[in-house]
């Protein structure tokens, strides 16, 4: 059967987990929304909380924050896709 390249008019789809935009993930440490940034669309320089390392600019990376409702657009941190994976194995690092 060929696919449909077309959305389903009759449905409504949000933004957020359900479109594939951010992705809900859960662990030890909570619940949190991830999402995948490409190399392409990172334009900024930004210092990761797992290193304490800089992202540069056109480096692949995620941004996470949290689930609940507490969570806001202030609370996204962006990490570097290791330092997310090993977060519950490392200790917080020192900022310089």
């Amino acid at each position: 059967m060929p696919r449909r390249n077309r959305p389903d008019r009759g449905r409504r789809v949000e933004l957020g987990a359900a479109t594939g935009w951010a992705r809900a993930e859960s662990a030890p440490d909570g619940e949190w929304l991830v999402r995948t940034v490409p190399g392409s669309q990172a334009t900024k320089v930004y210092r990761c909380p797992g290193c304490d390392h800089e992202i540069p600019a056109g480096v692949a990376h995620v941004v996470a924050w949290p689930a609940d409702e507490t969570g806001s657009v202030a609370d996204r941190r962006h990490w570097h896709r290791p330092c997310w994976q090993a977060r519950a194995r490392r200790g917080p690092t020192r900022r310089r």
